[in-house]
């Protein structure tokens, strides 16, 4: 995965640029971080495996790819998908579609400010919070900082557009190859963006307190499971969050 965006520098930032020219080329350089970013084939992959299961359940591809632009959370798809094909109620497949979107909430909270400039309309983070998946959360935080505050809200835009047309693509493939599709690989395919999470969350770790929250949650959360705690991720978050910062804060006291 690229760790800069040097295939952008050619872009022109002057100061003769209009405001529309900048948003149009900052939006054009997050469409070509999503190409070349290794999530874009994490992404096809995963939506091959939601693909495949809406047709195994009998959806037509067009509501696939609706539901994919407006869920755009693969988890949440299999879950709205596997629920309605089962026949459940409509309240009950709107609530765990919720409560399977709350886990976005805390990437929207800690993405906003890199976007946000003292001139931000509210209406203009709208869609880069609709975007803020896994994907477009990591490469937010690894690609932003390098880019001008005007030209971030476009630049995230451009980003998740980038990742969803892969996610589309990804669903049309599995939909299509879906009779001929082992279900073992289909169920495979559905945890490619999370290990992928985890992996370029590990390598974005830059500071003591971010890599002991990362190792602590992988120790925390198996126990967790294993003891059959409810709400096992909000706790991991909040007990492996808590004890890094506890620690990073002795540790700089001591230094």
């Amino acid at each position: 995965m690229p760790d800069s965006i040097e295939p952008f520098k050619n872009v022109s930032t002057t100061t003769a640029e209009t405001p529309s020219h900048r948003s149009t080329n900052a939006f054009l350089d997050g469409v070509r971080a999503s190409w070349t970013s290794a999530f874009t084939l994490v992404l096809i992959g995963t939506f091959v495996g939601v693909g495949a299961l809406a047709h195994d359940y009998g959806f037509a591809l067009a509501w696939l790819a609706l539901s994919t632009m407006l869920i755009w959370a693969a988890p949440a798809q299999v879950i709205i998908i596997s629920a309605l094909g089962a026949g459940a109620p409509l309240i009950e497949v709107a609530l765990a579609v919720t409560l399977s979107a709350v886990r976005l909430l805390p990437m929207v909270v800690s993405l906003l400010p890199l976007l946000r400039a003292p001139d931000t309309r509210m209406r203009d983070l709208v869609l880069p919070g609709h975007f803020t998946a896994a994907s477009v959360w990591v490469e937010s935080f690894r690609l932003l900082p390098r880019i001008p505050l005007e030209r971030r809200i476009a630049f995230c835009n451009g980003l998740g557009c980038g990742f969803m047309a892969a996610g589309e693509v990804g669903g049309a493939i599995g939909y299509s190859l879906a009779a001929s599709l082992p279900v073992l690989l289909t169920a495979a395919l559905l945890f490619l963006t999370p290990l992928s999470f985890l992996m370029s969350s590990a390598r974005n770790c830059l500071i003591l307190s971010d890599r002991l929250a990362l190792a602590f949650g992988l120790m925390v959360s198996p126990l967790l499971v294993y003891l059959q705690i409810g709400l096992d991720l909000m706790w991991t978050g909040l007990i492996a969050g808590s004890a890094a910062y506890g620690v990073h804060v002795v540790w700089r006291t001591l230094r």
